[in-house]
């Protein structure tokens, strides 16, 4: 069994149960950004973290991207924080101070609770995490506010930029879409997709220029993606070399 735990004293809970920890993450951000690749059977979330994104907002992102189910960990009884921890759907919600056995009987009832979950497709509005992760094109899922949560290794390859000059910056700042005839930057396509939840393709004469001045010939598709309850979720850039 395997889970991405945050919370380091809940990580050392469950190393002595027999689990194996694929990874400890302390930003929410990073938390979104390491899941596909990671691949967990679980993730233990605690609802505050440090980064952009806090807990709960992480989770909700890991949950309705990817579906790898969530346990939340929290020294809160703040109804605000509780209420908006339900739109990631979690499998459970644990409470500080906790003992060995409320975590391990919450994480075997959501493990098995999950592995009977109805799987299809549609279930993975970006994609299989799998096929993201191994795919030779350009994959980036921005928030509604174009910063960027997400990104394939394929990404950062294409852009020759690192993680942290990457994660959580608007999409203008780390590539540029410009005519390839005229040489004029494009429009920025956020307001479109976010505003009348359009698809927005470039194709016909479309260049990418990065920041270390590479220029190549590309499609670039921007599209929005919605929730389990049809809410505006984030949206997605996948740019294809021609």
């Amino acid at each position: 069994m395997m889970t991405v735990l945050l919370p380091i004293s809940s990580a050392l809970m469950l190393q002595k149960k027999g689990y194996n920890i694929v990874g400890k993450i302390y930003s929410g951000e990073e938390a979104v950004l390491k899941s596909p690749d990671l691949n967990p059977d679980l993730v233990i979330m605690d609802i505050r973290l440090s980064g952009h994104l806090d807990g709960i907002t992480a989770a909700r992102y890991i949950f309705q991207l990817f579906q790898f189910p969530i346990i939340f960990i929290t020294g809160t009884d703040d109804e605000k924080f509780l209420e908006e921890a339900r739109y990631s759907q979690p499998y459970g919600i644990i409470f500080k101070p906790f003992m060995d056995i409320e975590l391990k009987s919450n994480v075997d009832l959501a493990l098995y609770i999950h592995s009977i979950r109805k799987k299809s497709p549609e279930n993975y509005p970006v994609g299989d995490p799998d096929k993201i992760t191994g795919a030779n094109e350009v994959m980036i899922i921005m928030d509604p506010k174009g910063r960027i949560i997400f990104f394939n290794p394929y990404t950062a390859w294409f852009i020759d930029l690192f993680e942290s000059e990457i994660l959580m910056h608007y999409w203008r700042e780390v590539l540029m879409l410009i005519n390839d005839q005229s040489g004029e930057e494009l429009k920025d396509p956020i307001d479109e997709v976010v505003q009348q939840k359009t698809v927005v393709m470039y194709n016909a004469n479309t260049s990418v220029v990065t920041k270390n001045g590479k220029r190549r010939k590309a499609s670039v598709l921007v599209q929005p993606v919605k929730d389990d309850r049809g809410k505006l979720l984030a949206l997605t850039m996948k740019i294809k070399e021609k």
